[in-house]
């Protein structure tokens, strides 16, 4: 069946081949044939932890390398299951073979990082790839960017023509607005879009410029004015260029061009870098604190205010359920259309994908209850993820420490509806508990059960083996309140027959029929399995 999705900016990312072309051959090299499979993040590999439940990331690996053979194959086994872009790993040379089989065997793409580079400076590298390609396309002038302006049009007078910074997806960021600066038709569509516009030059020049240790000036080319381009760096880290028009003319680089450029370079990137770091401590995803609460470990107890939540009111937990055996993108696309649609009623929203489920966390409120927010959205779902999704509404939580119950609360809802029979239809799919509170009843009786063997009563056991048609016809007596005829018709057999069958269960195997605390036990017992 083909799914309708709609992909949304959250949805996207950098595809692997475009991000290794970035980071370069010396930084790190794919180990296998190309692979286009987006990159959305990247996670270090806790090797006590779960891997997160996150569609695209880039697992980075430091240990991968040691793992014996069939840990690795797990590793990667999982990260493919779970739809992963590719794994990171350092290794020697003897260790590629090996490494490169058991990934293509898992169907995970194998990334080889450089002996040089530093886990800590390959991941900053990546988040600022990543963060640059997730930046909206309506750049405005920030705190970070604002110096930078500055900065663009201290060049400009320089110069005598405009000049642009650009990040490493080729975004204006800053530009120049001196009177009288000299600007050509590419820089004015660049200014207006925030882009810099298709070029047949574009490619080479970017990668000339950034792999550069010195200004380059480019000439005329058709109707662009003569540039003069250099990268700026933090360290090794690059960050993105800077692009003045020299309106000098044609004539080769001066010294003291090549000394603004390279002064303004160093300024540039201290900037960046410091807006770089102020965005990853000040903006930790709100996903994450969701999955902290979900997880139930290092809460701290301001999860809630940190997340806009009043405990007052307390926080609603939904959990949606795709239908299992679908394709392994189809939670993250989930996630995405219950969020865009929670978040107009809700602005407070955050959701978060964990074990195949979507989980969102919503302020309770008096005047509207979680299921009458849900119930609309199911049509929607229906359309754009496909039919079959299950909404299971645990509850309230009132302090951050209970979202985890709240979280298993759910998963069991989940279990023991697709325990049921049948395709969910209508209200089934809004899992409660006081729907589901007889389901919730036998399922921990279940687990009672076998957890503590010592309470089950052997005479029972040794029906349900040796006269299963006795040990059915004394369950299905029980639900039907002692009632000989309505089991009759139950089973669909005579009521003679239901009235031997309780003879023998209580003559053969010891079962007090009268007793209702026995029969209360046996019911159970016999409901368990």
């Amino acid at each position: 069946m083909i799914r309708a999705f709609s992909p949304t900016p959250e949805d996207l990312g950098l595809p692997l081949d475009e991000l290794l072309e970035e980071l370069g051959p010396q930084t790190a090299s794919l180990l296998g044939p190309a692979d286009t499979r987006a990159v959305r993040a990247t996670e270090f590999h806790e090797a006590l932890e779960e891997l997160p439940e996150q569609p695209g990331t880039l697992l980075l690996a430091p240990s991968a390398a040691q793992l014996h053979e069939a840990e690795f194959a797990r590793l990667a086994e999982r990260a493919s299951l779970i739809g992963y872009a590719g794994i990171a790993v350092k290794c020697h040379e003897h260790d590629v073979e090996r490494l490169s089989t058991l990934a293509a065997t898992a169907g995970i793409p194998l990334l080889r990082v450089s002996e040089r580079v530093t886990w800590h400076l390959f991941d900053a590298m990546l988040a600022q790839l990543l963060g640059e390609r997730r930046l909206s396309e309506d750049t405005h002038r920030d705190r970070g960017s604002e110096p930078l302006f500055a900065l663009t049009n201290e060049l400009a007078e320089f110069f005598g023509g405009s000049v642009a910074i650009e990040d490493l997806g080729r975004r204006i960021i800053a530009y120049s607005s001196v009177p009288g600066q000299l600007i050509d038709r590419l820089r004015t569509q660049g200014i207006l879009t925030r882009r810099v516009p298709d070029s047949p030059f574009n490619d080479d020049q970017y990668r000339t410029v950034l792999r550069s240790e010195s200004p380059t000036k480019y000439p005329r080319l058709e109707d662009e004015e003569p540039r003069v381009a250099f990268a700026i760096h933090a360290g090794t880290l690059p960050l993105g260029s800077i692009w003045a028009i020299d309106a000098s003319g044609a004539g080769p680089l001066t010294p003291e061009q090549d000394q603004r450029m390279r002064a303004a370079s160093a300024l540039a990137a201290s900037y960046m870098l410091d807006d770089l770091r102020v965005r990853r401590a000040t903006q930790q995803p709100r996903e994450d604190r969701l999955r902290t609460l979900l997880d139930g470990h290092d809460v701290v107890g301001s999860e809630f205010a940190e997340l806009g939540l009043s405990e007052e009111r307390g926080a609603a937990l939904l959990a949606f359920s795709p239908e299992r055996g679908g394709p392994s993108l189809v939670p993250t696309q989930l996630r995405s259309t219950v969020h865009r649609h929670l978040a107009l009623h809700r602005p407070e929203t955050v959701t978060a994908v964990r074990g195949g489920l979507v989980y969102a966390l919503i302020e309770q409120e008096s005047s509207r209850s979680a299921s009458d927010l849900v119930e609309p959205l199911l049509p929607v779902l229906d359309r754009l993820v496909g039919p079959g999704v299950r909404v299971a509404l645990p509850g309230v939580a009132h302090r951050p420490v209970d979202v985890a119950a709240l979280r298993a609360l759910s998963d069991r809802l989940f279990d023991v509806r697709y325990a049921g029979q049948g395709p969910p239809s209508g209200a089934e799919r809004l899992l409660t508990v006081a729907a589901l509170r007889p389901a919730l009843v036998f399922e921990r009786t279940t687990a009672l059960f076998a957890e503590e063997p010592v309470l089950r009563a052997p005479e029972l056991a040794r029906m349900t083996a040796e006269d299963p048609a006795v040990a059915e016809t004394l369950a299905t007596w029980c639900g039907c309140f002692g009632n000989v005829s309505r089991t009759a018709r139950e089973l669909g057999i005579h009521e003679n027959t239901v009235r031997y069958r309780l003879k023998r269960a209580e003559e053969h195997y010891g079962v007090a029929l009268l007793d209702p605390d026995t029969l209360l036990a046996a019911w159970l017992q016999l409901r368990s399995g």
